[in-house]
């Protein structure tokens, strides 16, 4: 069956942004509002619709070199001899990105003094990053448990004291006269800013095909994965395994391209789970697995917020559900887990086992084989899907390795050298 996927790239983007501010409580909706108020600067400023878009897309994205929830914590606290390369590993996969490259430059300057440009300050990207550098500064200056408009003032004054020196005065001016409605407090803190960026944002009339959401989907994979070096590969083996699965079912080749998304998007939600666990070398605590257990809950939270990944949703977050109903954490029997879901659960143990982790060293074939036959055995996993594996299990152990090389070479080479203090 082959089917026609779409998505509104406003919509994608929003949920990205809200998946990478999920590991920090206080960060929760951080990028939105750097987002919302960069693009209130920037049509104050009477810029064009392409910078508008680069201005707004740097904003809701602007932390996405932060990868650790440790990391991210030690940025909200400033503390920034242990951050001060999140805006760089930032330039580095926006520049990735097709859709995003041309904001790398904002990314990368987001935390640039006024007085540090050494480059001409008439240019747009020094205009645009300083729009930037004001949103972030001041979504951060903001006290959560205190009502905004008693704080408008205060912040106002905190940030008139940077014109000139961090900012641009000019840039300050822009904040001030924006800042002076009500209507933009409100707004910037308001619970519903998700629904207000989606309706009215840059982006709300945007559609990109399913080629192009694999192209968010790759991005995605790589925050994921570049976590830690013992998972730097993990979300590429796990795809390409699936997607093995699926043609050798019979899936069509759009079907197949839908297993491809949801296996670089099936972790999505580890970007909550602190490294400490995930690089644990010793068993789990009982606290800590439950800790491990919501990463698929997030990942099926986000991923249903985008119209039109229905399917891609359930395949990528069902993949620790059992047939028996003993999986987590939805606890879903055999007949609520389709055919996706039952190939990505089967793709995701075989590519865990096979490879080293903090606690064991990956696994030989025949231990593999060992483990899935006695679960296909008691019910846990689907039969069919478990011997198509074994009876290939030469050909995909050959291509998962492959393509996991690939992943870890761009991971040294890109990453790997910028993840030290």
């Amino acid at each position: 069956m082959n089917l026609k996927v779409s998505v509104n790239l406003g919509n994608l983007i929003l949920s990205l942004s809200d998946a990478l501010d999920l590991a920090y409580n206080s960060l929760a909706m951080h990028q939105q509002r750097t987002a919302f108020v960069a693009w209130q600067l920037g049509q104050a400023a009477g810029l064009d619709e392409k910078r508008i878009e680069e201005v707004f897309i740097a904003g809701l994205l602007h932390d996405i070199g932060a990868l650790t929830v440790e990391e991210k914590k030690s940025l909200h606290e400033n503390e920034t001899t242990k951050t001060e390369n999140h805006y760089i590993k930032g330039q580095i996969l926006f520049e990735s990105n097709p859709w995003l490259q041309s904001s790398a430059i904002l990314v990368r300057n987001h935390h640039r003094d006024w007085t540090d440009w050494k480059e001409s300050r008439n240019t747009p990207e020094a205009f645009s990053s300083q729009l930037l550098y004001l949103a972030d500064y001041l979504e951060r200056c903001i006290d959560r448990n205190t009502y905004i408009l008693h704080q408008e003032k205060a912040i106002q004054e905190s940030i008139k004291e940077l014109a000139g020196r961090q900012i641009d005065g000019n840039v300050v001016d822009l904040f001030l006269d924006v800042s002076r409605r009500e209507e933009f407090w409100l707004d910037l803190t308001s619970p519903r800013l998700y629904s207000l960026l989606l309706h009215h944002g840059p982006f709300r009339m945007i559609e990109i095909d399913l080629d192009n959401i694999l192209v968010f989907a790759e991005l995605l994979c790589m925050i994921i994965d570049f976590k830690s070096p013992f998972t730097a590969a993990h979300s590429s083996g796990v795809t390409r395994c699936s997607m093995l699965l699926a043609g050798m079912v019979g899936m069509s080749e759009s079907e197949v391209k839908l297993m491809e998304a949801a296996g670089l998007l099936h972790d999505l939600g580890k970007l909550v789970v602190p490294n400490a666990i995930l690089e644990k070398p010793g068993p789990l605590t009982p606290a800590e697995f439950a800790v491990i257990k919501q990463h698929t809950y997030h990942t099926y939270f986000i991923l249903s917020t985008i119209r039109g990944l229905e399917l891609i949703s359930e395949w990528a977050a069902y993949h620790h559900e059992r047939l028996d109903g003993k999986g987590y954490p939805f606890r879903r029997e055999a007949r609520e887990i389709n055919l996706g879901a039952r190939i990505m659960c089967v793709s995701d143990i075989f590519t865990a086992l096979a490879e080293d982790r903090p606690y064991r060293k990956g696994m030989s074939i025949a231990g593999i084989t060992s483990i899935l036959e006695d679960q296909a055995s008691r019910g846990i996993q689907d039969r069919r899907i478990v011997k198509l594996l074994l009876d290939n299990i030469g050909e995909i152990s050959r291509s998962v390795a492959e393509r996991q090389a690939q992943a870890r070479d761009y991971y040294q080479t890109k990453l790997a050298l910028l993840n030290t203090p």
